[in-house]
């Protein structure tokens, strides 16, 4: 982990992973605990799980309620995709507001996110996959999401595949939000 740079959304940062290539491939380091820490964010990460998907997917927009609730960190180890993330703290200035990284198995950037926001992305290139670690365990109660197309992002595919739980989210407008900035 080397360069971490906030973005529009406080609390998101996008992350130039630390890497090493030379004729045997390349060494890419996704987790730095001392890193997190020296930069104010949360750092230890209790669950970790993929996803390999194909190009025309859409997941999300997914977070999990407190007490349950997590920071998260993304990265793309094949493929390539658009990863959004919604803020949906009460009180933010850019509560309802969504911005979105490139994430590829090839430009060496992860994404980290605080409590309070939904995540989601769009795959643009088959056999895509994307690395999740969280600081809460997953649990099924507190699950939920924000559904995809109610917050004005534009996504470039307009008949996506998705799962009909995605597709089932409150819109941003119905939902009442526990976060709070």
């Amino acid at each position: 982990m080397k360069n971490f740079k906030e973005l529009k959304i406080k609390g998101v940062f996008e992350i130039d992973l630390f890497h090493a290539m030379d004729d045997r491939g390349v060494f890419v380091k996704t987790l730095h605990k001392a890193t997190l820490e020296k930069s104010g964010l949360k750092s230890d990460f209790q669950e970790s799980f993929y996803s390999t998907n194909n190009a025309g997917v859409i997941r999300g927009m997914h977070f999990q309620h407190p007490p349950m609730d997590h920071a998260k960190i993304v990265y793309c180890t094949s493929g390539k995709l658009t990863d959004v993330i919604l803020d949906i703290r009460l009180g933010s200035p850019t509560y309802g507001k969504s911005i979105c990284v490139e994430l590829t198995g090839s430009n060496y950037k992860a994404v980290y996110m605080p409590s309070g926001v939904a995540h989601g992305f769009e795959v643009l290139e088959d056999n895509t996959t994307m690395v999740y670690l969280t600081s809460t365990m997953h649990d099924s109660e507190s699950d939920d999401g924000i559904r995809y197309d109610s917050f004005g992002f534009e996504w470039t595919n307009s008949s996506p595949l998705m799962s009909a739980r995605d597709l089932d989210f409150k819109s941003l407008e119905d939902f009442e939000s526990p976060f709070i900035y």
